[in-house]
């Protein structure tokens, strides 16, 4: 199957006029949107208000999306509660959001009860935000480090308790550790971040990382943890030796960043990078039609790759109840993945925009949603 192509330096789509072109009023094509790369005339603006419940890692975006498209449809709001991917997945399952926000795509089995509330079709996965997640540490005077898949996982197993471990000092020539104590800070809601975390580690170091990826941290493992990607961060800004994992935009500049070894060399954080380790991306086998899915390729050696990525889902029900709920859904989404929807996002939050490829793949996606008939 093909790679799916997300460079960050891709041109991107113009997939809707903007906020201010979004549509409503019960046409067939509800958000006034064309396909991609055309653009439309201003038309009535949506009213309403959606609800969504997710991923804290989307905080920063989501706060940009939801200004841009209050500002641009008076009478529009759109409620955001960032509990984390787990409950959001939970809350578009149970028929409390109108999406949800979720840093891992819906399991099949989730996909299969997502038929209660939104349909015979069920819930898709659209991606809206890409992103790469640091390993963050607290060690003063110590702003970046060099380490290794299996340096990692050992740091997060606990089988490396302290900074100047022989293991980490190999790695990191000329620098200074400290003596002090490594303290791993995980989080303690079902949460997106940490399953992309965990894929990476047990696909990258599997003979330490023996735990299957997974949205809830390890019970058997010893550590501190925090609710959300803000409480890990705080609790490692206030614990001098801890290191956690969390969305880069959280930490920029608040604590020290690990570059990763890929291949034989090492990479830096940043958005591009993410975006070049999410070139190596593959839908999912076996999604139904219009489902975005990817598979990541954890152990890529891609020169500049950064693989401890995270692709950011809006799931999405394939049929609601209503017109003005379908035609609110369309407007709210086409914006966010829209050109200036993604530019919104990395401005606020450091992501990478959706290639043009993918952006016109996620606009035929949402077109799609319907009302139950």
């Amino acid at each position: 199957m093909k790679a799916l192509r997300f460079g960050r330096h891709a041109a991107i789509a113009v997939i809707a006029a903007g906020a201010l072109a979004l549509t409503a009023c019960g046409s067939d094509n509800a958000t006034g949107t064309t396909p991609a790369g055309n653009q439309t005339s201003a038309g009535p603006k949506v009213t309403g208000t959606l609800t969504g419940i997710g991923s804290s890692a989307q905080g920063a975006a989501m706060d940009a999306w939801k200004t841009s498209f209050a500002s641009a449809n008076q009478g529009a709001t759109v409620q955001y509660s960032p509990d984390g991917s787990g409950a959001g997945r939970k809350a578009i399952l149970d028929g409390s959001a109108q999406f949800a926000g979720s840093d891992a795509y819906l399991s099949d089995a989730e996909l299969t009860s997502s038929k209660d509330k939104c349909g015979p079709d069920g819930a898709i996965n659209i991606p809206v935000y890409i992103s790469p997640i640091a390993v963050a540490f607290n060690l003063p005077g110590l702003t970046e480090l060099k380490l290794d898949a299996t340096t990692v996982a050992k740091i997060f197993r606990g089988t490396i308790v302290k900074w100047n471990d022989p293991a980490i000092a190999a790695l990191n020539p000329g620098v200074t550790l400290p003596d002090t104590k490594v303290t791993p800070v995980n989080r303690s809601d079902d949460s997106g971040t940490t399953s992309n975390f965990t894929d990476y580690l047990a696909a990258a170091a599997p003979e330490v990382w023996t735990d299957k990826s997974a949205g809830v941290w390890p019970a058997s493992l010893q550590g501190e943890n925090a609710k959300g990607t803000s409480g890990v961060v705080k609790t490692v800004t206030d614990t001098p030796g801890a290191v956690t994992y969390a969305d880069d935009s959280a930490v920029s500049g608040k604590l020290g960043v690990a570059q990763i070894k890929v291949g034989d060399s090492f990479t830096k954080i940043s958005a591009d990078a993410a975006a070049k380790a999410v070139d190596a991306g593959k839908p999912v086998d076996g999604r139904p039609a219009n489902d975005l899915s990817i598979k990541l390729d954890r152990k890529t050696t891609a020169s500049g790759a950064y693989p401890v990525v995270l692709v950011s889902y809006h799931v999405v029900c394939t049929t609601y109840a209503s017109q003005e709920t379908v035609d609110l859904v369309k407007a709210f989404e086409n914006y966010v993945v829209s050109d200036a929807g993604q530019k919104a996002a990395a401005d606020s939050a450091k992501s990478a925009p959706l290639s043009s490829a993918l952006a016109a793949k996620a606009v035929k996606a949402i077109e799609s949603i319907k009302v139950k008939s």
